[in-house]
């Protein structure tokens, strides 16, 4: 199984072999911008003020002895900075779709935000299911069994996360971005045996996510925790 380097916060001067652009969405204050610094820089911060507007983070890691840039894009959840996404979604080959497991309406909101991802990102696009704020299980309001059961239904990965804890924060950025790769590369071979192809023509675009005989509730059972 592949896995991806761990306390690379910083970009270092060598190849990079993939550049894979993944999105954060979600309702204001789930934890996104704080979900962003604790994979890119392993930070978390108390004071952390609303996202305005877009902003992007970067991380370098190891896949399968690939190196893989991350680009981790951030918007604000609030409805008026909702014209970005037409931009926003361009390119992404995964979505970290984000609801805080203390606020109901949240996790409520996760089939409009996600109906909003498959109407302007590729249709294949590699998404991660992620409750945030599992710290505050005694506020719970979105029980795991709910959250896997819409994982399933919809064909997502599903983890819970604590920013505030640094709890599966890496092992779901590492688990989506393994998936990308693990898709990237495999249309990368089918690629190169076309004559005539170049190989590269569309490693920035998402493809199927399960292959033929992998059962999808299979593939969530393996990457589904909670703290």
């Amino acid at each position: 199984m592949s896995s991806g380097s761990r306390n690379n916060y910083g970009e270092f001067n060598q190849k990079i072999d993939y550049v894979f652009k993944v999105v954060l969405i979600g309702d204001s204050a789930v934890g996104k911008s704080q979900l962003l610094a604790r994979f890119s820089r392993n930070e978390f911060s108390v004071d952390s003020k609303a996202t305005i507007g877009v902003e992007f983070q970067t991380r370098t890691l190891t896949i399968d002895q690939k190196t893989i840039k991350a680009q981790i894009w951030d918007t604000a959840g609030q409805e008026r900075y909702r014209a970005v996404t037409s931009a926003y979604y361009r390119g992404a080959v995964g979505a970290m779709l984000v609801y805080d497991i203390t606020k109901r309406q949240s996790f409520d909101h996760m089939a409009r935000w996600l109906d909003e991802l498959r109407t302007h990102a590729d249709r294949n696009i590699v998404i991660m299911l992620i409750g945030n704020k599992s710290d505050l299980g005694s506020l719970r309001a979105v029980s795991i069994d709910d959250a896997k059961e819409f994982a399933q239904r919809e064909n997502l990965f599903f983890m819970e996360t604590s920013a505030l804890e640094a709890t599966n924060v890496e092992s779901a950025f590492e688990t989506a971005l393994s998936e990308i790769y693990r898709i990237v590369s495999k249309k990368s071979l089918a690629t190169n045996d076309e004559p005539g192809s170049t190989g590269n023509s569309n490693l920035t675009k998402g493809t199927q996510i399960v292959v033929p005989g992998q059962e999808p509730a299979d593939t969530k059972a393996t990457c589904c925790s909670s703290s």
